[in-house]
């Protein structure tokens, strides 16, 4: 369990260190409510139902990007800033990064998730699947950005962070896809590795009770 505590002091500590004097609270509340939301649940259940150390390190490292694009907004982000200016970008590009992160993330999680508690085995029926629910979960975030614009008003810019491109969304949603693909092209068989570790040391400390 030492990675996932590591993993844990390192999403609190730039959680606390993003709240200090972010650009603006309300968007910072609403970028790091998901890394709020699921620090506690990940907690309660890492003695009843650990992860692999891929799904771990990958929301670490999705909850650091949304962190990070809360104290900046993603817009101003300067990392995004450096790769703007490497490619001569017309915008800051660190919300598509996050984005591509936003299918990557839950693919893995989504896959350990149905090959755990479900008949479901690696193939493509897994794969279409993981893939759909994970353009879905971009759509509804999507559909999340659209009802803040309609109720949050000014606050909202910052939170779309669409910098002025029409196609933002579904340019958001095309990052997350390829994210999700990719993720399982390339992380698939390492996934798979540990996900049997995970089991043989289930089954092993069932047997040693």
């Amino acid at each position: 369990m030492k990675l996932p505590v590591a993993l844990l002091f390192a999403v609190l500590a730039a959680l606390v260190a993003s709240g200090v004097s972010p650009h603006d609270r309300g968007v910072w509340w609403a970028e790091v409510m998901p890394v709020l939301i699921a620090v506690p649940i990940l907690v309660a259940s890492a003695r009843r139902f650990p992860l692999t150390p891929l799904a771990y390190c990958l929301i670490a490292f999705f909850s650091l990007i949304l962190i990070l694009g809360g104290a900046y907004t993603y817009a101003r982000v300067p990392i995004g800033f450096v790769v703007q200016d490497w490619f001569d970008l017309a915008r800051n590009p660190y919300d598509r990064f996050g984005h591509f992160f936003q299918g990557v993330t839950p693919a893995i999680l989504g896959r350990e998730l149905l090959l755990r508690t479900s008949p479901l085995r690696p193939g493509k029926w897994l794969f279409f699947l993981v893939t759909l629910s994970c353009l879905g979960i971009s759509a509804l975030y999507e559909l999340v950005e659209w009802a803040s614009a309609e109720l949050w008003a000014g606050g909202a810019v910052e939170f779309l962070g669409t910098q002025g491109d029409p196609w933002d969304a579904q340019a958001d949603m095309l990052m997350a896809l390829t994210g999700a693909m990719l993720a399982q092209w390339l992380l698939g068989g390492m996934h798979d590795r540990q996900l049997a570790r995970l089991e043989r040391a289930r089954v092993g400390t069932q047997v040693g009770r």
